[in-house]
């Protein structure tokens, strides 16, 4: 087993007053020859967004967008005609493809969005752009992996991307522990701790910590704290 730890006080940060960061990866204006990416795992921005705020309209090609607001909501709009609103235990993806414009606004002009916002790069190119949005309900991520997001023509019911990726997410009790099985000898798993605090791998890690894992068939994650809840990316390593 290969490990690669991701402290959340190495990642990368941006403070904008309306916009608070932290980049798991290289992105915008920090940069990092150490942290690019992780197999095709390419971003991952902790964001906070002040009510009333966000980004305009902007471009996007050959990328698979991924985003799960943590607190709050977000309005979403892009060129394909697609508008809605996205909140805590919604997930949405966005398959950029060939070209897409979108922007995204806190929701509320008062109350702050926080969210991941998360790029694979695609297993295509240049396909014709995709949208969709699912709510989950908080039961579903209780004492085991949900998967949110898989492949494009998996049999999983779940939102799906032009990639071999599987976002899980999971919310545990202390003491209680999961086993995670990769699907295939070429993929590996990026894990972060959304809250609480995960044993995985003899390591302990807290809030918005992170690990990456490869060279493995198997993982076991043990909750260090009650209502602890992470997301594990599913990632091929060669793509």
């Amino acid at each position: 087993m290969k490990t690669e730890l991701h402290p959340a006080n190495t990642r990368g940060t941006a403070d904008h007053g309306w916009l608070k960061t932290a980049y798991s990866f290289s992105f915008s204006s920090y940069y990092n020859p150490a942290r690019i990416h992780f197999g095709a795992l390419r971003v991952l921005n902790d964001d906070y967004v002040a009510g009333g705020m966000g980004f305009g309209k902007h471009p996007h090609d050959n990328m698979e967008i991924v985003t799960i607001p943590l607190k709050g909501a977000l309005a979403h709009e892009d060129s394909a005609g697609n508008k809605g609103i996205i909140q805590a235990g919604d997930v949405q993806i966005m398959s950029a493809g060939s070209g897409i414009h979108h922007s995204e606004f806190n929701a509320s002009p008062t109350e702050s969005v926080e969210l991941f916002q998360i790029w694979v790069m695609p297993k295509l190119k240049n396909i014709t752009p995709r949208y969709d949005q699912r709510t989950y309900s908080p039961s579903e991520f209780i004492g085991q992996w949900k998967t949110v997001v898989s492949p494009l023509g998996s049999n999983i019911d779940s939102l799906q991307v032009n990639q071999d990726t599987y976002f899980n997410l999971t919310e545990l009790d202390l003491n209680e522990s999961l086993e995670y099985s990769l699907h295939g000898p070429r993929q590996g798993a990026f894990i972060i701790v959304i809250e609480g605090a995960l044993e995985v791998a003899n390591h302990t890690l807290g809030r918005r910590d992170a690990i990456g894992i490869s060279e493995t068939d198997n993982i076991q994650i043990k909750a260090a704290s009650s209502n602890t809840k992470a997301l594990l990316i599913e990632i091929p390593m060669v793509w």
